[in-house]
This record gives C-alpha cells, structure tokens and sequence, in this order.
C-alpha cells in the first residue's frame, strides 16, 4: 500500500510539470514560429517561391525552434513545480509516506533522462531531417510566383544569372518593352522583344516573346539575329535562395563516420571535398557538441534545482535560494552556449567540452548528497 502511494504522489508531480513543461513550450515555440515565418516571408517578395513552399518551410522550422527552446522552458517547468508544490505543502506527502530527499533527488534525476532521450531525438534526428527537408523544397522549387515580381520599370535579378527589365506591364501575362540579360559563365546573351505573354502553369514556365532581337556575346565575339517569335525558358533558373546543404542539415551518422575516420583514424578514403575536408572540421566539433553533449546539460539543469531541498520554506534564507539557485540554472544554459562556441576553436576545447557535462554532473550529485545528508543530522 505505502509503494502504491509513492507511485501515485509521484505520478501527480511527474503529470503536472510534464503538462506545464509541454503547454509553456509549444505555446513560446508557436509565437517564435510566427515571428519568425514572417521574416521568411521574403521567400514570396523576393525570391520567388510560391506561398507553398513558403508555409513547407516556415513549418519545417519548428522542431529546431522546440530544440533550442527545450533546456530553458524544462529548466524553468522544473523550478516551477518544485516551488509549487512547496508552497502548497505538497513535498511533504512525500516526506510522511517515507520518501527520503536522496530518494526523490534520483527520481527527479531519471525524469530529466528521460526528457533527456526526447531532447535527442530532436537534436540527432527530428530537427537534421527537418532542416534538410526544408532545403530540398528550396531546392527543388521552381519560380513558381514569378508573376507577382514584374513591376514596370523594374530591373528584376531575382533569379540567378538572368535580369529582367519590362517597360510597360499590361496585364499580369502581357508586358511590352522587354530586355532580358542572360549570363552563363562567359556567354552573356541579351534579348529584346517589343511585346511578350507570360506563361507560368504545371506544364511549362516561359516567356512568349515577339518581335526582337538576340545578341550572343562569347569571348568578345558578337553575334545577333531578329525574331518574330521564340520562347524562353523560365523553368531552369533557380532563385538566389541558398540552397547548398549546410553541416546541420545532414545526418548525425554521417557527420559521425566522417569525423571518426578522416580526423580521428585520418583514413584518407573517407575525403569529400563539399563535405568531409579540413576546413569542415570545426564546424564538425560544434555539430557534435551541439546534437550529442549539450543535451547532457539538462540532468545538471534538474540537479542545480534539487538543491531547493535542502532549505524549507519557513526558513528566513528560502526566497534568497530560490532566486540564487535560478540564477545558477541560467548561469549553466549560458555556459552550455559558450561551451558549444569553443569546440569550433581547437580539438583540446573539444575535448574539454566532451568532459565537463559529466564533471559537473558528479560534483553536483555528490555535493546535493553530502548537504541533504548535513541538513539531515542538524535537524
């Protein structure tokens, strides 16, 4: 009977920051995501893109908002419930059904590892996927809001390697004065057309052009010719979104098999020169840290919060704790941010960086153990 209770005082403490943690993440994670699809809107204005790839994208985004967001919002649901629950007298259900503090201290502690193998599904997985999904409807989009970017009078170099300029628009399809600029390494290729219509559906991009002129310029050669009539195709330029794959976008087993091999093993075969080279090497370490160490901070975010054990409310010191020991907890988020920028500088800061989550951890643990056990032998 008395382990069913523990169970059950457990279980409430456990549902109740769960419920607080989830609602307070996902409502901050909804409003940085609002914010922040709303810079993406340049995507539409500026580059191009169609509103959905723009929605694809913007969305695609918000697991890595809830990673970065985690540590913070499960630190401060933590710090929340402990409080609340001290305030209601509620931690003393615990005490009178024979629960020790060292007890509670280790439950508390396997709560936060469990919080801890979600955090890493986002970081080693969810949120690589998502970014490098993201990238790939960057990629593999066409221009496919082009209309909405002719504007009469305009030059247009949205696209890469072509400029635009339209005198007069008459409808959204029909423009006159056309002078178009296409460049591909040395070739330059301008064309001018007194009317044009555009076509932009499933089947087919281009511009419709009537009544020009053609000038090839190759290696200082000219070359032209007129036209009644002749096509030019929209579908093959991309815009200048970025759309090169960046380190955090690719999987956490390859960043692993490259780091592991060409610069532990330095088995030369695993060489690539976008992907796996020397200069990568840095951002590699940080790549790690990031997805595989710093996640390791919210055990040691949950150990600094049991140290609000220790003093009981009604004593004169409890509020300066509890603000000394917040302060802590935030003072160790910011560490984990610098700890992650100094593994990009050398392999001995990464090797520290590697280190010092678990240092902290025991120093903690065994800290908390010998005061819980001081303030026990006071009393």
């Amino acid at each position: 009977m008395i382990e069913f209770n523990k169970k059950l005082i457990f279980r409430k403490f456990f549902l109740d920051n769960t419920y607080f943690f989830l609602s307070t993440i996902f409502t901050l994670g909804i409003i940085v995501w609002v914010i922040q699809a709303v810079n993406f809107l340049d995507f539409v204005t500026e580059d191009g893109h169609g509103l959905e790839v723009y929605f694809k994208y913007s969305l695609l985004n918000f697991p890595k908002i809830i990673s970065r967001l985690f540590p913070l919002i499960f630190f401060i649901s933590i710090f929340y419930t402990l409080n609340k629950f001290e305030d209601n007298n509620e931690l003393k259900i615990f005490w009178i059904n024979g629960i020790n503090k060292i007890n509670f201290v280790k439950n508390l502690v396997a709560y936060s590892f469990l919080s801890l193998i979600f955090l890493y599904f986002f970081t080693s997985f969810l949120v690589p996927w998502s970014q490098n999904k993201s990238r790939v409807f960057l990629k593999d989009s066409n221009i496919d809001f082009f209309p909405a970017l002719i504007g009469e009078k305009k030059f247009i170099d949205t696209v890469d390697k072509l400029t635009i300029y339209i005198e007069k628009k008459i409808d959204k399809e029909n423009y006159e004065n056309i002078f178009l600029k296409d460049t591909d390494n040395d070739k330059i290729k301008f064309i001018y057309a007194s009317t044009g219509k555009l076509i932009n559906n499933d089947d087919e991009r281009n511009l419709k052009l009537f009544d020009g002129k053609i000038i090839n310029v190759n290696n200082e050669k000219i070359t032209s010719f007129d036209f009644k009539t002749t096509n030019f195709d929209l579908g093959k330029y991309l815009t200048k979104s970025i759309i090169d794959f960046k380190l955090q976008e690719r999987k956490t087993s390859d960043i692993l098999n490259c780091y592991i091999n060409y610069f532990i093993l330095e088995n030369q075969s695993y060489y690539e020169t976008t992907q796996c080279n020397d200069p990568a090497i840095k951002e590699m370490q940080k790549e790690i840290f990031n997805r595989l160490i710093k996640p390791l901070f919210i055990p040691i975010l949950t150990l600094s919060l049991c140290f609000l054990l220790i003093i009981p409310k009604e004593n004169v010191r409890y509020k300066l704790s509890r603000v000394l020991i917040f302060s802590i907890g935030l003072v160790i988020i910011i560490f984990s941010e610098i700890f992650s920028t100094m593994t990009s500088r050398n392999f001995f800061y990464f090797k520290f960086s590697l280190g010092i989550p678990f240092l902290i951890f025991f120093v903690q643990y065994f800290f908390l153990y010998f005061k819980i056990n001081n303030f026990r032998k006071e009393l």
